[in-house]
This record gives structure tokens, C-alpha cells and sequence, in this order.
């Protein structure tokens, strides 16, 4: 009996022993799963659905295509441009001024050869410089992320016209033009949200945007539009009937009405396969928008589901960024909203301007530590092979 007894103890003992690495192991697998699943229940971060339903079903093509953009480029200002956002060309000085991320706005002379080019640290607006276009007057406007809207003479003078509407401060001073009367139009992509957290206003999907006007005579500020998805770049129609502006969260660019029968109308321009950025008019007929990203799989899924968009909300709060850009590049567009072609490439991310200066294209970014320069005579669109 004893032999039986210790022998039964033994096999116990080993069952005992065997069966902790197993609950270990499910242990191990199951804590991470059960601890997500708290944080995702517990965070108060609650995206809602885009309208999806207002897309065109079928995103448009251009029918040429560059999808090399790097092959041939060439980079100007390298190391002296800190994420040079937008552009604005002074064709009587052949001077660049471009926005930095460390508050200056810069001019770059443009030469034949980069090499040559000289990069002048201008006016420090003490905030971020957005987006940036010239007075009427040799002076410099500038929408300027935590300032808002700002005019610098001629002499580097900064002088804040506006940085509120109703009530509500501008967060992010975002796009600007200026019509042939002197009123200035430009965007505040939220009134929720600050430039460091743009990312939130995006994933939160909810309208915080703002379409605005301001009158240098008055010195009134309006909104235009309210309830926009990241209202971003802008740029007015050669006709000055319109103005042509960009909900970058919705992959969208609509047209607003500032003259005639139809004044304070909007109404769609076109829909993006690309997520939109600055808007520049080239005095040819067409708009060059810049985008900042192909619509990938994740913003696919993202756009979709705001479920996709809470999760993406808690790894950017516990872990960091999210790695989901890449194709970025130019969209040129006609008059009627018809996208006619692409300048792009796998290795760019983060692309916020695309300016046409005589046979140039010049593309600006908020990470880059230059501006790209491509050679469009020598580096065209060519039509696509279906």
C-alpha cells in the first residue's frame, strides 16, 4: 500500500508542476489581451463616423502620372529648412519665402543650380508659420498656427490682424489667399485642437474647421463656413468668382462662391485619392494640391470605422506615432475640378505644397529639411497604360 501511495503522490506532484508553465503561457497571452481591452473601454476618446456618403463611389484618376517624383529631384536649402510647409514666389525678386518649423520664414533666392541658391532667415513670427502669400502692398501674409493671421511689411514688421472669429481663438491658423478687392481669405483647421495635437482633431472625426474672411478697410473678421473637417489649404479662382479650399480629414475640395448670383454658395470641386493639403492657382489654368499621403490601407479602414481611429487614438497616447503615410506628392487639377495629373513617389510622406514656377515644380513638407525641386520639362507626366 505505501509503494501505491507514495507512487500516487509522485504523479500529483509532477501534474502539479507540469501544469504551471501552461497557465503561465495563457496567462502571459491573455493579461495583454484583457488589459487592451480595459483601456480601450476605459478612454474617454470617442471618434464618431465621417460622411462618407457625401464621397464620390469611385474615386478619379489623373490620366498622366510622374510616380518617380524623386528620380531627377533636386533639393533646395538643404539643412537650412526646417519642414518648409508652404510657398510663395516673388516673380519681380525671384525670391521664395517658405514657412519653418522653427517659426521663420525664410527666402530662397531661385537659381539655375540649388548649389547657388541662398537661404536668408527673414522674420521669426515667434510661433508656426503655415501657410503664406504675398500682399498687396510688398507686404507678406501669413497664417500662422498659434499667432493667426499676420501681415509683415516689407521692412520684417509683424503685425496681427486677426486671431478670432465670434469669440472662438483660432488653433490652427492654417491656409491663406487674398483676393483682387484685399480681402483675405484663409482656414482655421480647428478651433478644438492645437497644431501639436492635429492628429486628434483628424482621428476624433468631428467638424471643427472654419472657412474665414478678413477685410483690411473694416478690419472684420467672418466666417465663412463653419463645421469643417480640418479645413486646410485654399487658393481663389482667376475669375475671383470662387475660391477653391480643402477638407483634408473628408479627402475633398470644395467650392465656395465670394461674388455674383451664387455668393456664399459651396458646392463639391473634387474628391481626392489623396489626402489634401495647400492649394495654389499657376496662372495657367490649373491647381496644383499638394498631398500629404496616398489613402493606405490604414486610412481606408480608418475612415471607415471609428473604431479603427479609438485604437489608433490609444497607441498614439501610450506608445506614439503611427507610421501610416507614404506616396505623397502633387495633384494638378483644371478649372472644373477634373484631375488631370500626378506627380508622386513611395518614398515621400508629409508633402503640403506643390508651387509651379516656370518650368519647375517645387513641392514643400513639415518634415523635410529642404524644398524639392523637380525639373517638369525634363520629368513629365506621362499617360497612364490602362
Amino acid at each position: 500500500m505505501f509503494p501505491q501511495n507514495n507512487q500516487s503522490h509522485s504523479v500529483s506532484r509532477t501534474t502539479r508542476a507540469s501544469s504551471w508553465p501552461f497557465y503561465t503561457i495563457v496567462f502571459s497571452l491573455l493579461a495583454p489581451v484583457l488589459a487592451s481591452i480595459l483601456v480601450f473601454h476605459l478612454d474617454s476618446f470617442d471618434p464618431a463616423p465621417f460622411p462618407n456618403h457625401e464621397l464620390t463611389h469611385h474615386l478619379p484618376e489623373p490620366s498622366m502620372k510622374n510616380g518617380r517624383l524623386l528620380q531627377g529631384s533636386e533639393f533646395l536649402g538643404v539643412g537650412l529648412l526646417q519642414g518648409p510647409e508652404d510657398i510663395a514666389y516673388d516673380s519681380k525678386s525671384g525670391v521664395i519665402y517658405t514657412t519653418c518649423a522653427d517659426g521663420w520664414i525664410k527666402r530662397v533666392t531661385v537659381n539655375d543650380s540649388v548649389s547657388d541658391a541662398v537661404v536668408e532667415n527673414w522674420v521669426n513670427t515667434g510661433g508656426r508659420p503655415l501657410g503664406v502669400v504675398l500682399g498687396r502692398n510688398s507686404d507678406v501674409i501669413v497664417a500662422d498656427a498659434y499667432k493667426g493671421l499676420l501681415k509683415i511689411s516689407e521692412n520684417g514688421e509683424v503685425e496681427m490682424l486677426t486671431d478670432e472669429a465670434e469669440g472662438i481663438k483660432f488653433k490652427i491658423t492654417d491656409g491663406v489667399d487674398i483676393a483682387d478687392d484685399g480681402t483675405i481669405y484663409f482656414t482655421d483647421a480647428s478651433h478644438k485642437y492645437n497644431l501639436h495635437d492635429f492628429m486628434w482633431d483628424i482621428l476624433e472625426g468631428k467638424p471643427h474647421g472654419r472657412l474665414l474672411s478678413y477685410d483690411p478697410a473694416t478690419k472684420e473678421t467672418k466666417i465663412l463656413v463653419s463645421d469643417l473637417y480640418f479645413a486646410n489649404g485654399l487658393a481663389i479662382s482667376p475669375d475671383q468668382e470662387c475660391l477653391i479650399y480643402c477638407e483634408t480629414a473628408m479627402r475633398r475640395c470644395k467650392r465656395y462662391y465670394i461674388r455674383g448670383n451664387r455668393r456664399g454658395q459651396t458646392e463639391k470641386f473634387v474628391d481626392m485619392p489623396g489626402i489634401p493639403d495647400n492649394i495654389h492657382y499657376d496662372g495657367d489654368g490649373h491647381f496644383w494640391i499638394a498631398s500629404a499621403t496616398e489613402i493606405t490601407l490604414f486610412w481606408k479602414m480608418a475612415f471607415r470605422y471609428p473604431v479603427i481611429r479609438k485604437v489608433a487614438g490609444i497607441i498614439l497616447k501610450h506608445i506614439g506615432e503611427l507610421e501610416t503615410n507614404k506616396n505623397g506628392g502633387v495633384f494638378v487639377v483644371d478649372l472644373k475640378g477634373k484631375l488631370i495629373s500626378q506627380y508622386h513617389d513611395p518614398r515621400l510622406m508629409l508633402i503640403t505644397s506643390g508651387v509651379k514656377i516656370g518650368t519647375h515644380l517645387y513641392c514643400g513638407s513639415i518634415i523635410y529639411p529642404h524644398i524639392i525641386r523637380l525639373n517638369l520639362a525634363k520629368y513629365p507626366a506621362v499617360h497612364v497604360t490602362k
